[in-house]
């Protein structure tokens, strides 16, 4: 009975996709009033609004590792997050990203080591929303992350090392703020593939942020004396209006 429970747990574990989590105040700053960007961190499953603990990440950077944000830690789903806040004064494109410690899950034996990015635009100034930031595992977007509305198609672009990267598993989500209920478990998360030239699309359906975890399983880390494999997500967060 016990290795029962322990495998239908596992199954539990399975069905959900961990997604390390950004939002933003805004993707589009219009005004003073909005130049102030809160910035938020957190390690969830993003539809079913539930959270895990998130140590303290290596750093939230705005547009390159040179340049980190502070860090203050908040409470999400009753688990440690984190947040930051950057002031923009100019316009211009700004790429946030978070580079956490990776997490190990043990239902899964692997670590988990995903790096999140959000694209803001400020004042109208839209160049360079397509380029990468140089990160090993990144999404770009070939659709422009900003101005979207629920029912457009997104495309983006899986690089590896700074090169397209084929038949690599996005998984998808939708930040479940509405209580929308899924018709079966394997509603949750969708998956699309990338193509031979690292390209995959999805159609938002509903309104709200959307989560696009590229998975590439490379590398290992010990634990407990034993080596086990890296789960690298090159994740971006967009939102649909």
């Amino acid at each position: 009975m016990k290795k029962i429970l322990v495998f239908l747990m596992s199954l539990v574990v399975f069905a959900n996709a961990h997604f390390l989590m950004m939002t933003t105040t805004t993707d589009n700053v219009s005004s003073k009033k909005q130049s102030t960007i809160e910035i938020k961190s957190m390690f969830i499953h993003p539809f079913e609004q539930n959270g895990m603990e998130m140590v303290k990440p290596v750093g939230i950077y705005v547009n390159s590792k040179k340049n980190p944000l502070p860090l203050k830690s908040f409470t999400k789903f009753n688990h440690t997050a984190w947040e930051t806040s950057y002031k923009i004064k100019r316009p211009g494109v700004y790429k946030f990203f978070t580079i956490p410690k990776p997490y190990f899950e043990p239902a899964e034996a692997k670590f988990i080591s995903h790096v999140p990015k959000i694209i803001v635009s400020a004042y109208g100034l839209e160049e360079g929303w397509d380029k990468p930031i140089g990160l090993k595992y990144e999404i770009v977007p070939m659709t422009k992350p900003f101005g979207l509305y629920a029912g457009n198609i997104f495309t983006g672009k899986v690089l590896h090392n700074g090169k397209p990267v084929s038949n690599v598993e996005v998984e998808v989500e939708l930040y479940n703020e509405f209580k929308l209920k899924a018709p079966t478990s394997a509603h949750i998360t969708q998956v699309v593939k990338t193509d031979e030239n690292g390209n995959f699309s999805f159609v938002m359906n509903h309104k709200g942020w959307w989560g696009f975890a590229a998975l590439i399983e490379e590398g290992t880390k010990m634990h407990d004396g034993k080596k086990y494999p890296i789960e690298n997500g090159a994740l971006l967060w967009i939102k649909a209006y």
